[in-house]
């Protein structure tokens, strides 16, 4: 009998320990689930910001910036306004972060598109590299034309937008220069100018039209930019000969 209660009083300590053994061997994979659970809520969350953000640019670009409502977005959403309020306080906070990732990518475009080796092409085909993928941008992307003009966006999307014109007409200048390397500076920094404004002021017309008109104008375009460039690359401005390259 004193053998049988010492092993008796020896089972709860062995039990403790082994509920300990099997605390330890369970904790890993609750850790595992708690960190999951908040990277499922963190996806869930940024699927949701993508959800209201596709649907802001929709309505901005249906009724403009200042016509635009929080109430509408969400409807466009497919969602309730309390449920937009988790993730954005208001609509100059949802226009501010779709500006801020819509500048993003078209400073990833105008800097792929801008690349000094294309001034090996001849003048047309290196006007359809440069200009296609600013073209398409801002028809894939309407939602940035109408943030970066008026006076009621944002000042923080405005101020941003200067710098990005700012630093497109600068690598502009760059690629002009490159391509008409005996050019004086002083007009290859007129001629970029220019030439920016003519794309700007082509754009617009652009953005206004759709399918076959829409090509119709991109080819107008184009069909503008040559003109005006080609003298400068086949004929002598001002008793200076620049780089000849050949085009059809």
């Amino acid at each position: 009998m004193p053998e049988a209660r010492a092993g008796a009083a020896a089972t709860p300590a062995q039990s403790s320990k082994d509920n300990k053994g099997d605390q330890g061997t369970r904790s890993p994979d609750a850790g595992s689930g708690a960190a999951a659970r908040p990277r499922r809520r963190q996806a869930r969350g940024e699927a949701r910001i993508a959800q209201l953000l596709e649907a802001a640019a929709g309505v901005f670009c249906s009724s403009g910036y200042n016509g635009a409502s929080t109430n509408a977005i969400a409807r466009e959403a497919g969602v309730s306004p309390g449920t937009l309020y988790q993730f954005f306080p208001n609509k100059e906070a949802i226009a501010i972060e779709l500006g801020e990732q819509l500048m993003h990518r078209w400073r990833e475009t105008y800097g792929a598109a801008f690349v000094v080796s294309h001034i090996e092409l001849p003048l047309d085909r290196m006007l359809d590299t440069v200009l296609d993928p600013l073209i398409a941008f801002n028809c894939e992307n309407p939602a940035f034309a109408v943030l970066t003009h008026g006076s009621e966006i944002p000042g923080v999307i405005t101020r941003e937008h200067d710098i990005l014109h700012a630093s497109m007409l600068t690598r502009t200048e760059q690629l002009l220069g490159a391509y008409l390397p005996e050019l004086p500076a002083d007009q290859v920094a007129r001629t970029a100018a220019m030439a920016f404004v003519l794309f700007k002021a082509g754009l617009d017309l652009v953005m206004e039209h759709e399918g076959g008109e829409r090509e119709a104008y991109i080819r107008e375009l184009k069909s503008v930019m040559y003109r005006y460039l080609e003298p400068l690359v086949c004929d002598t401005p001002d008793g200076v000969t620049p780089a000849r390259i050949d085009t059809p």
